[in-house]
């Protein structure tokens, strides 16, 4: 599901309601070719853009645009795996008010996931590709992050520290290496749904630090947990609000390929707020709920120009400066010599 670097997207995704120029995509309707583009509908396959529709078939009819690859950043969405707080509160929703979840740790099911989602991410060879992880400051999460994109075979070295210390939360699993693997961060932006549950209440930075001693944490504010209410839950405006904040700073990084690991409340509410101008089918399937431990890519366009960046891969053209003749043209100067006097 990931987005090759060649691609031409179809029509961009909007918020509801939203003023902000970001659009939001899910990168299975990218394809590689300058050529083959895939129709709106997920269930149709690939097709040839018949050379003879006219601009007005391609604004209203085809729903296919073009857009500068610069202004567009893939992202790797992903939810936490199983938490011990998900095996009662799957089934009763009660179970979230238990104390006993206070920042919920992966269950030995919830690092099977893990396990499978690392070998997927290996395989189809995004592991290769993300610039950055980022994590949100839950026990949870940052085990999923570490666990997914995190080293090989850490070895105990004074000028190296792991990601995550051996058995951090509980989770009987030897230490993760921080080698040959991209940057992580936590982020409070891209947290659960916050207040009341138990199980969404972080503990303090200086705890994390320990467990995961390669993970920069510095864009945390406070060492305790000051968003977390105890008698205070967001709204469900609220959290897609915090969401598209996220978005829009996801967009300021420098960083083309990034992963998220988050929640499923918080993934649901920030992607219902897009794809209301885009098939049925498209806004179904960036809005549904995330499983544990489920990844998925999605594309996120800039359509006004809030990020200015160059593409390495594009090439201005006629260097050495000179004419621009036609090829048959240029090659018959060529023979004869320059000639000082040509209008061509």
């Amino acid at each position: 599901m990931s987005i090759c670097i060649n691609s031409i997207p179809p029509p961009f995704l909007l918020p509801n309601n939203h003023p902000n120029s970001l659009s939001f995509l899910p990168s299975s309707s990218f394809i590689s070719s300058s050529v083959t583009l895939r129709s709106r509908s997920t269930s149709s396959p690939p097709r040839l853009l018949p050379l003879s529709l006219s601009a007005t078939d391609m604004d209203t009819g085809a729903g296919l645009s073009l857009f500068p690859l610069h202004r567009c950043k893939t992202i790797h969405l992903v939810r936490h795996g199983q938490g011990i707080h998900n095996v009662e509160g799957d089934e009763n929703y009660k179970a979230y008010m238990s104390p006993e979840y206070f920042d919920a740790h992966l269950t030995p099911l919830g690092w099977q996931q893990v396990d499978n989602l690392r070998k997927h991410v290996q395989t189809c060879g995004i592991a290769k590709r993300i610039d950055l992880v980022i994590a949100s400051p839950l026990l949870r999460t940052l085990q999923t992050a570490v666990g997914v994109f995190g080293g090989e075979g850490y070895t105990d070295r004074m000028d190296v520290v792991p990601l995550m210390v051996a058995n951090a939360g509980n989770s009987s699993c030897a230490a993760i290496s921080s080698l040959n693997c991209p940057p992580f961060i936590a982020v409070e932006l891209c947290r659960e749904h916050l207040g009341v549950h138990p199980c969404d209440r972080r503990r303090n930075i200086n705890d994390y630090q320990f467990l995961f001693p390669a993970v920069d944490f510095s864009l945390i504010e406070s060492d305790e947990d000051t968003l977390w209410k105890a008698d205070v839950r967001e709204t469900i405006e609220e959290v897609a609000a915090r969401g598209l904040k996220f978005m829009n700073w996801l967009w300021t990084r420098k960083e083309k390929e990034i992963a998220i690991v988050t929640h499923s409340g918080f993934l649901f509410h920030t992607l219902s707020a897009f794809g209301n101008d885009c098939h049925p089918l498209v806004k179904k399937e960036i809005g549904k709920h995330f499983a544990n431990c489920e990844l998925r890519s999605m594309v996120i366009v800039d359509r006004s120009m809030i990020g200015t960046g160059y593409l390495t891969t594009n090439y201005p053209g006629r260097i050495p400066s000179g004419l621009d003749l036609p090829s048959d043209v240029a090659d018959k100067k060529t023979e004869k010599g320059p000639d000082t006097n040509s209008d061509l």
